[in-house]
Parts: structure tokens; sequence; C-alpha cells
């Protein structure tokens, strides 16, 4: 059996960093604010359960006292009660909250938790855990926590960014497997199944795609740029989307619907055809500047979070983004009456644009250039 030693613990850099933490003189504290500081610190240090649980209990026994320092005393079994954790497990959650500089143990001489009391009954000071670091270091969790939240919409635009090359890469693959056959591409399908097995998971919230993203955008330049060239024929011809008159001499033989629903998408082409976009504060520069515009606009027109959803997995992020843009210009250009058809459900016209388009009987980079091309004209 374990012996619980009930004298004075060892002293630590962490115990006495605690101490001298304080509060604003003349400052006073809610048990409503201690908890809601408490909430941000476990969000901002990322506790694990059991220091949630223990660090909550410990704020709910605060009996606001108006002294200095915020002051409590529950017993280990107390604490059991409200944790449910077993004493082991509750002193090591104990060790390590004092660690982290969230609460300053304040010891008696016997290592037991009580009040003092005046001979009246009333309590003037005591012995136990000092939870003042906890409001003391607020500032500390606020920019934590926004760091916190900037890493995470990094991380995200980042897989968003990945997800784009991979859906980018496997249509050039592809066009090349299907029009030009005597193009070796071993190479690039041995890079892409290289970086296949580097990149992480979305799903594990540890991983960062950063490392890869880079090598993932070099990769789709290469075979975009190989795609284009077997279509040229190896001379120098124009491109898609900056060919707006019929030439006489094709470069390719791929026919221009067939080309047209393989170009890619860029920003600046939805920039110039959904002028809407700008009105709802969007500046289209990157890519990643137009998913963030089409995920927020999605609202706009009335799309469920789940079209969204079946259509960055059926098209993508880059053209889910574009379809929300196009067809919120769209409802746009028909409210102020410069377009003639009538949408009553721009949501539910997105998800059919969607569907006709991941059935390729509908072509996002053709419609652009012509809703691009109405505007100049």
């Amino acid at each position: 059996m374990e012996r619980v030693h009930s004298g004075g613990r060892p002293l630590t850099r962490a115990a006495l960093a605690g101490r001298r933490r304080a509060l604003d003189e003349g400052r006073t504290i809610s048990r409503r604010e201690l908890a809601g500081h408490a909430r941000e610190a476990a969000k901002a240090l990322r506790l694990r359960p059991a220091l949630r649980q223990v660090l909550d209990a410990l704020v709910g026994v605060w009996g606001e006292q108006p002294w200095s320092r915020l002051l409590v005393w529950p017993s280990n079994e107390r604490l059991s009660e409200k944790t449910g954790l077993a004493e082991r497990t509750l002193r090591y959650a104990l060790r390590d909250l004092v660690g982290l500089e969230l609460i300053t143990p304040r010891d008696s001489a016997n290592g037991k938790r009580y009040a003092i009391r005046t001979p009246d009954g009333t309590i003037v000071d005591a012995y136990g855990f000092d939870l003042t670091p906890i409001v003391a270091r607020a500032g500390e969790w606020a920019e934590r926590t926004r760091l916190l939240a900037a890493e995470v919409e990094r991380r995200r635009r980042s897989f968003d960014l990945l997800t784009v090359c991979r859906r980018a890469i496997r249509e050039a693959l592809q066009g090349l497997a299907e029009q030009h056959p005597e193009i070796s591409i071993s190479d690039l399908t041995s890079a892409r199944d290289a970086l296949e097995k580097a990149s992480p998971k979305r799903s594990r919230s540890s991983e960062d795609p950063s490392f890869v993203v880079q090598a993932w955008q070099e990769l789709r330049e290469m075979a975009e740029e190989r795609f284009y060239q077997a279509g040229c024929a190896g001379k120098s011809c124009s491109h898609l989307e900056t060919n707006n008159e019929p030439s006489s001499k094709p470069c390719s033989k791929v026919s221009p619907r067939r080309d047209a629903e393989r170009a890619v998408i860029h920003p600046a082409l939805v920039a110039a055809a959904c002028p809407v976009a700008a009105e709802f504060g969007f500046e289209l520069r990157t890519e990643p500047d137009l998913i963030d515009a089409g995920r927020s606009m999605r609202g706009s027109i009335g799309a469920h979070p789940s079209a969204w959803s079946e259509a960055c997995e059926a098209l993508g992020p880059l053209q889910a983004a574009a379809l929300v843009v196009m067809v919120a210009q769209m409802h746009d250009d028909e409210t102020s009456g410069r377009r003639k058809s009538e949408i009553r459900n721009p949501g539910g016209y997105f998800r059919h644009l969607m569907r006709l388009s991941a059935d390729g009987r509908y072509s996002i980079p053709a419609e652009l250039m012509t809703m691009r091309r109405q505007r100049m004209t």
C-alpha cells in the first residue's frame, strides 16, 4: 500500500512563479468570471479531461471571499466526489495544475488543507490552493487562444490547398492518359504516390500538412505544364482563358468543350465574371481566397452545409467555391433585372448545378468565361 505523506511538498519553480501572480489592487472577482477564465485557460493550454475536471471542481468550491488571493481548501475526498477520479489520478492532476502555473499550493505545517477562523467563526485565511494565477494570466489565455485559432485556420487552409492540388493533378494525369497516351506519366504518378504516403490526414488534428503543400504545388505545375505542352503538340499556343477569338488553326486535337472542362479555375476569372464577391468584401487573388469566399457566401444563397460538403467531395473545394460565387452572381443579376431566368431557390439551384457538373453535363470554367464575356460587352 502506498504511503501518503502529510508533510510539505517539494519546492518547485512553478509554485514560486504562482505566488508572484497577483490581482490588480482593489479588483473584485465573481465565481462566474473565475469560471470563465478557467475555461479560457483550459482551452488555451489544451488541458486533458482529468485536469479540466479538477480545475472546474476547484473553481466550483471557491466561496467568493473578498480577499486579495483566491483560496480554496477542499479535501481530496471532496474533490474525488465532485470529479469521480481516483485519489492517485487526483493527486497527479493537482501536481500538473501546479506545474502549469494554474494553481499555487499554500501548504500548512502538516500539509493539511483547512480554513483559519476567528473565535466567532469568521474565516480570515486558509491553507490549500490559490487560484489567483487563473485570473492574473487572463491576458495570456486570450493571446494563446487567438494564436491557436490562427493555427487552426492556417492548417485548414493548407489542407484545402492540398485537396485542390490533388484534384488538379488527378485531372491532368487523367487527361494525359486519355488524350495523349503516348506521353509518359510514370514519373508524375510515382511522385504523386510518394506524396500521398507522406501527406498527413485531415482527421488527425495533431498533424500539419504545410511541409508537403509546396511539393504538391510543384507537382501540380509539372503535371499541368506537361498536359499543356502535349495539347500544343510542342508548339506555342495561347492559353484557353485568354483566347476568346476563334482560331483558324487549333493548336491541339482536344475539343474546345473538353478543354474548357479541364481548364484550371483562376480566382481572377471568378472575380471578373462575378463582381458580387467584391460586394461581399472578398478580394479573389489566390485559390485560398476563393475557397474562403465560397465557404462564407454559401449561407447567402441559402445552400445547406451538406450541399457545400457534397460539392467539395464531388468537385473539389475550388470548383465548389467558384460555383457558390457564380450562383450568388446569377441571383444578384436576376434581382437587379440583368438576368431574365428566374431562380426561385438559389441553394437548390447550386445543388442542381453541382450534380450536373459532377456528371460532366455542366462546365463551370466555360460558364465563368461566358459570364465574364457578357460583362465585357
